[in-house]
């Protein structure tokens, strides 16, 4: 999609600091951190929310799981914990329509969250 944000991060047309790529997700710092680890994964193909991306049904959202235990492994939070949130909707609280998940973790993460 052209317009984006996401889409233009993967095809590096806007700059983020990218801390993980594999062959179908792009990893990066969220640059409004809700956590000391705060990374956004994304599928480089754009699916709009996470019912989208279970929809495509090829293996894709495994990936997106896959790179987020790698980054969570990779910043060191594996260990104490960390936590994945996808929002679906704006109803939940989505702001970019390619769906992400955000990596969270270096602090207590308290339930609900907020």
């Amino acid at each position: 999609m052209t317009d984006c944000l996401f889409c233009k991060i993967v095809a590096r047309e806007i700059e983020a600091e990218i801390v993980l790529e594999t062959e179908r997700a792009l990893a990066f710092r969220d640059i409004n951190p809700q956590a000391p680890t705060h990374v956004l994964v994304v599928p480089k193909a754009h699916h709009a929310d996470a019912a989208a991306l279970a929809e495509a049904d090829d293996g894709l959202a495994d990936d997106v799981l896959k790179a987020a235990h790698a980054v969570a492994v990779q910043e060191g939070v594996a260990p104490g914990g960390y936590r994945i949130v996808f929002n679906t909707g704006a109803g939940a609280g989505q702001t970019v329509f390619h769906v992400h998940a955000h990596v969270l973790g270096g602090r207590d993460l308290t339930w609900p969250p907020g």
